[in-house]
């Protein structure tokens, strides 16, 4: 059904960075991370069970001499906030990925994204054994810091990659062609000036610390993992976003509003209401300036209604302010129609 999904299990991490595109990522007090995996792990069960029964898709751009195209296994990333701290590891990862090997065996790849810092080698053998295929390691960046130069945290931790028997991928950050390697596999990536978010959302910490440099040309929704493609059911280019409260999102930035929820419904009901739906169709074509033509908001006005000023007091222009207002605006009763016109 998917090619991906991104599935965000926790908002516990260890680091509060300036970067960080959800205030919601940030340490807490053992007594709130208690309180926190206890929510979390109790709706495990429930979005598992609404997840598609199979994560298959067809793969438009592997055509064949005689036009057809195979079907391949998707994938699903596992991040946070840190998915590798221990109360996390343990109570809430671990358990997720027992059920999603129960659900799909071996035909799904599993990947984990962490900042790095707390993979150890029994670490990195528990989650092999786990049937993971990939792991991301995020933080190859300026903004997360340490002791240690960038290289030498890509250097250490590709020695215990390689010595656990992974191979590095050889996959540039943001290329979308995992599914043309074997695992198990590696790779590193981070909020740098050369990767596709490395101008950063207009959310969250970067937001109020005046740090996105994104301008309208910088289109995120026309990215992977932004927006492009993900009604595309079946077929290549298709992921969707998912919270820690279950929360369906077409980005993993997240849309102002989420478009339904896996604790309450199936991820295939909410996505087949939204097929048709001019506003969804803009945002899967990567065009969210055209997704208030149904409201009278033409592609000028989308200009217009994603100016602002952002907190350091500079003029910022970006399609993610005027989504944002096009949510507020128009589609929270555009969502509740759809969901009443599915309810029995």
């Amino acid at each position: 059904m998917l090619e991906s999904i991104y599935y965000v299990i926790t908002w516990a991490c260890r680091r509060e960075c300036a970067h960080c595109y959800d205030d919601r990522f940030r340490p807490y007090t053992p007594v709130e991370v208690d309180d926190l995996i206890a929510r979390e792990k109790a709706i495990l069960p429930r979005i598992v069970a609404n997840l598609p029964e199979e994560l298959q898709y067809i793969d438009l751009e592997d055509q064949d001499a005689n036009g057809t195209f195979p079907s391949k296994s998707g994938r699903i990333i596992l991040s946070g906030g840190e998915v590798l701290m221990d109360p996390v590891r343990e109570r809430l990862l671990y358990p997720l990925l027992a059920m999603l090997r129960g659900r799909y065996a071996r035909d799904v790849r599993l990947v984990i994204q962490t900042s790095g810092d707390l993979l150890t080698p029994e670490i990195i053998n528990q989650l092999l054994e786990q049937g993971i295929w990939m792991i991301s390691v995020s933080s190859i960046d300026s903004f997360h810091g340490g002791e240690l130069s960038r290289e030498q945290v890509r250097d250490n931790l590709t020695r215990m990659f390689t010595a656990a028997g992974m191979q590095p991928s050889a996959l540039a950050a943001g290329e979308r062609r995992w599914r043309d390697e074997e695992g198990p596999v590696f790779s590193f990536f981070g909020a740098t000036r050369d990767s596709w978010i490395g101008k950063l959302w207009p959310s969250g910490r970067a937001w109020k610390n005046g740090l996105s440099t994104a301008r309208y040309v910088d289109n995120f929704c026309n990215n992977w993992s932004g927006g492009l493609n993900f009604l595309n059911l079946g077929y290549s280019g298709s992921e969707v976003a998912i919270d820690p409260e279950g929360n369906v999102y077409p980005c993993c930035r997240k849309t102002r509003l989420p478009y339904g929820n896996l604790a309450a419904e199936p991820l295939r009901t909410i996505l087949e209401r939204l097929q048709g739906q001019p506003q969804f169709e803009a945002i899967t074509n990567g065009h969210p300036e055209r997704m208030g033509l149904i409201h009278g908001i033409s592609p000028g006005d989308f200009i217009n209604l994603s100016r602002t000023i952002d907190p350091r007091g500079r003029a910022y222009v970006n399609r993610c302010i005027g989504c944002d207002r096009l949510h507020e605006k128009y589609l929270g009763p555009v969502l509740e129609k759809l969901r009443q016109h599915d309810r029995p």
